[in-house]
């Protein structure tokens, strides 16, 4: 399964100071849906982008993008799709050069050299 990058509008309330206590404040909300997107099954990064940082951006295999906005609309009030598709990240990783690694050639930790006695 190729990775797929899904956006995610949140509807984020801005209380005021003296408002109720049980309105949550704006940054609290964009923290709580950034950490309810991140502990979803199948994501592997979640950013917050827009011009208000109401956007979510989640990368990564298997995504269930339905359950995560059913997630995110009964714990932060309002979440809308935007779009769906494949990772163009991963096109680009492609093209590069491939690393090749370097094996490091050390003995053993329980090594022990043989002992020569000379006689």
């Amino acid at each position: 399964m190729a990775k797929q990058k899904v956006v995610i509008r949140v509807t984020t309330v801005n209380a005021s100071p003296g408002c109720c206590l049980f309105l949550r404040k704006r940054e609290d909300s964009r923290t709580k849906a950034l950490q309810i997107a991140a502990t979803t099954w199948g994501v592997e990064s979640a950013a917050l982008s827009g011009n208000d940082k109401n956007e979510i951006v989640v990368i990564g295999e298997g995504i269930d993008t339905i359950e995560l906005a059913k997630l995110l609309r009964k714990k932060i009030g309002g979440a809308d799709v935007i779009s769906v598709g494949p990772d163009k990240a991963e096109d680009k990783k492609k093209d590069e050069a491939t690393v090749v690694p370097y094996y490091y050639n050390y003995a053993p930790y329980n090594y022990s050299y043989p002992l020569v006695y000379h006689q």
